[in-house]
């Protein structure tokens, strides 16, 4: 097989009680100079701000057609109705056709447990994937800047709850916020058993 492309697939949001879980899947020739991810890390690794940093270059890059990605966000709403693992089987499945990728040129690394369409036979889960491998690592800062950019509008439409801090995670700040004002329609009804 002409593997032409490589494309790396993280997640950020699993874990919160509210807002969506986000896919971004970032696409690079094979010849693309890697040396230019010099000082890439897993989105959790780096501070807001070189997050943002780190998601302008993609954007340039993107916009010079020197790579691609897409993204793709599955709601609370849904991960209610399906579960977190076919609501983040089917954001994967949406960003890779937004990037129309070519299964029998494209080579898929994913992070930790996840894992691509079966059409792509060229696929790897890689532990700690969004730690070691660069393609990955941007995905995953791709994603982490899509996701709280969409929590920090959450915390303009509901103040009291803490949005801008916690973007949705279960801190102490949110769960008292729950307790007192109750539950959102962006929240995980599911993941809420526990608190009320």
């Amino acid at each position: 097989m002409n593997i032409t492309h490589i494309v790396g697939i993280d997640e950020v949001g699993r874990g919160p009680l509210a807002g969506p879980v986000t896919i971004s899947a970032c696409r690079i020739p094979v010849h693309f100079d890697s040396s230019r991810f010099k000082g890439i890390k897993d989105s959790k690794q780096l501070s807001a701000q070189k997050r943002e940093e780190w998601f302008h270059r993609l954007s340039e890059w993107r916009s010079k057609g020197e790579l691609d990605f897409a993204h793709a966000s599955v709601s609370a709403e849904e991960i209610d109705s399906v579960g977190i693992a076919r609501a983040i089987e089917k954001a994967i499945h949406v960003a890779l056709d937004a990037l129309s990728a070519d299964p029998a040129s494209t080579k898929i690394l994913l992070d930790g447990s996840l894992h691509a369409p079966k059409r792509f036979i060229i696929q790897e889960t890689i532990i700690k994937g969004d730690e070691k491998i660069p393609i990955i690592s941007a995905a995953s800062i791709i994603a982490k800047v899509i996701r709280d950019r969409y929590m920090d509008t959450q915390a303009v439409i509901y103040p009291a709850y803490g949005f801008e801090n916690h973007k949705g995670y279960g801190t102490d700040e949110h769960r008292r916020a729950i307790r007192k004002l109750g539950i959102l329609p962006i929240h995980r009804r599911t993941f809420l058993t526990r608190i009320v």
